[in-house]
């Protein structure tokens, strides 16, 4: 680059960059938007010195997130408009660690896969909502998630951009090259040997996206159970205060009716499901509830159904806080396991930092704050061992991991995401429930009180959801698997690892030939 790019041609490019990104998440997107903002990401970046390069990401920042966040506002305006504020700084942190020259390839795909595999973890737990690895569960890049996750799966946004963004440089530099200027022809800047460690880069993307293909995926299935996954139904776009819980408690008795009324149309003989799936907090006591009616009308439910019963349940622990549970009841009726909820949800059922925020925001929406829960999130059940991921929990790969490696061999997704007016953070969250199912190579149920509803195969075909708001129960068979996959074994650190070794070796390249 001759000088320094002139007014808007590092603005324009950069928030576009970010846009793109944004709009290949769900539910808008089409995943090859992921890697066109990735590339216009890298190519923007080239030549630019550190502050410039620093600016140029925060603004893709703000493009990614102030599209892919947007449900925040919702909630509070002002924190939403903070949380978009910082998140970009973690974009504008992996354009300042990308070098600008010779080992930008490497640099970059590197920084930005490290970046992410921060935001993910910090600050309090991390905010994988708005990655660009859930704009890629309809695509090809997704298989990657056996290999590493979504990490992996990030990691293969940012090289195809690499790829694309190479491609049309170098397309650009020959067509320059046959050229002329009175009759002399113009000097290529994009020689072939330019193409090496790109080219590297699109060589292992490829050969990764191909290994995740083949690589194992649970294995052949040990059998198959019968669900039903049941969603009561309902409006959308209202806190909890606005819904008393008895009308969602009623609504999901109601749905379950449903399944003596289908048994009915099909005869007596069609088999129960074997496992009967209701939403998260779809039970919301305000006293314990062993001994409640609640827990007794449930009891009654799973013997009547023949069927293990898994609910959402939440119920006071102390006078400021609650704890949010999945119980599961028996086909005899008594209850065969509890899980409560290890990965809370910050500002939405804890406040960190209570006292000094309150005098800051009001709180009178998380009055009280949720006991975290421990364990792997195996729950051993009648109708098989069972992988829970409560809601939030769905879009940390560490928490399904941990459940398979314990034994679980079919992943249940209890959620509720009814305060979201719009499609936004429910189709995310399907989006990173496709990619569990991919990376752990277990089928997946998820139920929601108001959609969506799905089953997900071990491949990451969705091959049931329901219809947001609707009343409505999905009936499906799927397969209970043993076999790892690579990322079960492995987990993040060798992706970690990589992206750090390949950001190294791009400032080795960058400082070689500066």
């Amino acid at each position: 680059m001759s000088g320094p790019p002139r007014r808007g041609h590092v603005a324009a490019p950069s928030v576009g960059a970010g846009v793109l990104l944004a709009l290949s998440l769900p539910p808008w997107g089409w995943w090859p938007l992921g890697p066109a903002g990735a590339a216009l990401l890298y190519w923007r970046l080239g030549g630019l010195p550190a502050r410039r390069r620093a600016w140029s990401g925060w603004l893709a920042g703000l493009g990614a997130y102030g599209i892919g966040l947007f449900w925040a506002r919702s909630f509070n305006w002002y924190g939403g408009f903070a949380l978009v504020l910082l998140e970009a700084l973690f974009v504008a942190a992996a354009a300042t660690a990308t070098p600008p020259g010779r080992g930008r390839a490497l640099g970059f795909v590197g920084a930005c896969t490290l970046a992410e595999a921060v935001r993910m973890r910090w600050p309090f737990g991390g905010l994988p909502l708005g990655g660009v690895f859930l704009g890629q569960a309809d695509g090809p890049i997704v298989q990657l998630a056996r290999l590493g996750g979504p990490l992996l799966v990030t990691a293969g946004v940012y090289a195809a951009g690499v790829a694309l963004a190479t491609l049309i440089a170098w397309v650009r530099g020959r067509l320059r090259a046959d050229r002329t200027v009175q009759g002399v022809p113009a000097p290529n800047p994009s020689p072939w040997r330019a193409l090496l460690v790109p080219g590297l880069v699109v060589a292992g993307l490829v050969a990764l996206v191909v290994g995740g293909a083949v690589a194992p995926d649970g294995g052949t299935p040990v059998r198959s159970v019968r669900v039903a996954l049941v969603q009561g139904g309902g409006r959308r776009g209202l806190s909890k205060e606005q819904v008393p819980a008895a009308t969602v408690y009623r609504a999901q008795l109601a749905a379950t009716g449903e399944l003596d009324t289908s048994r009915a149309a099909v005869g007596h003989g069609h088999p129960s499901p074997e496992l009967v799936l209701w939403p998260e907090d779809v039970v919301a006591l305000a006293y314990p509830l062993a001994g409640s009616p609640q827990a007794s009308r449930l009891s009654r439910a799973a013997a009547h159904l023949g069927s293990t019963l898994v609910v959402g349940v939440t119920e006071p622990a102390t006078p400021t806080t609650f704890r949010n549970e999945v119980v599961a009841w028996g086909p005899d009726g008594h209850v065969v396991g509890v899980y409560e909820k290890v990965h809370r949800v910050p500002f939405g059922e804890y406040v960190p930092l209570r006292g000094l925020v309150g005098h800051l925001a009001n709180l009178s929406g998380v009055a009280l704050d949720a006991v975290p829960g421990h364990g792997s999130g195996l729950l051993r059940t009648p109708a098989g061992p069972l992988g829970l991921l409560v809601s939030f929990e769905v879009f940390y790969a560490d928490r399904s991991r941990a459940s398979v490696r314990a034994g679980a061999q079919l992943l249940a997704v209890p959620t509720n995401t009814s305060s979201y007016a719009t499609s936004q953070v429910p189709a995310q969250e399907l989006a990173a429930a496709t990619t569990q199912a991919v990376e752990t190579g277990r089928d997946l149920v998820q139920a929601a009180p108001t959609g969506f509803s799905a089953v997900v195969t071990q491949r990451g075909v969705i091959v049931a959801r329901s219809a947001l708001g609707a009343r409505q129960v999905l009936l499906a068979t799927v397969a209970l698997r043993r076999g790892l996959t690579p990322y079960d074994r492995w987990g993040d650190l060798p992706v970690v690892a990589g992206a750090a070794g390949a950001l190294v070796t791009g400032w080795v390249r960058q400082r070689r030939y500066s």
